[in-house]
């Protein structure tokens, strides 16, 4: 078995409306809770990290999947959206959404087909997805554009 580890440090001042510090190996970066949800506002905050770490996570093996299927992608791009639902001043993260835009020079009917079912499954493989799965709703919308190598 393998297993890799990653950690990160961190330091928080005051209470509720404070603001911290994260620092890892490739990330350092403010804290605290969003504005949103009446907070200072200032840095990143638990929520957008969540929607950062499942929407790379799903890019990524996506972008793996296309190539594994040796698909020529001309440019990969994606928006991704993090709903949270607030009940009784109760915080759920209910559901991401994903948007992926892919651009390929040949577009067939067979090779859409092709590229949705790589879309759902890198949202399947992915492991954060994976780690959300019973807890948060996951979608994909994925739209494919047929594009030229000049743009």
């Amino acid at each position: 078995m393998v297993q890799h580890l990653f950690s990160m440090n961190l330091k928080w001042s005051e209470g509720r409306n404070g603001t911290g510090n994260i620092i890892a190996d490739n990330l350092k970066t403010k804290i605290s809770i969003p504005r949103e949800m009446k907070g200072p506002g200032i840095g990143t905050n638990p929520d957008e990290m969540l929607l950062g770490a499942a929407a790379t996570c799903y890019l990524i093996t996506l972008a793996t999947l296309l190539e594994n299927s040796k698909i020529a992608v001309l440019d990969l791009s994606m928006q991704a959206e993090g709903f949270v639902d607030v009940t009784n001043g109760v915080f759920t993260y209910e559901k991401i959404v994903h948007k992926p835009i892919i651009v390929v020079q040949d577009l067939s009917e067979r090779q859409q087909k092709r590229i949705d079912r790589l879309a759902e499954k890198a949202e399947q493989s992915c492991m954060i997805s994976k780690a959300l799965k019973g807890n948060v709703q996951i979608e994909c919308e994925v739209q494919i554009i047929q594009g030229s190598i000049n743009g």
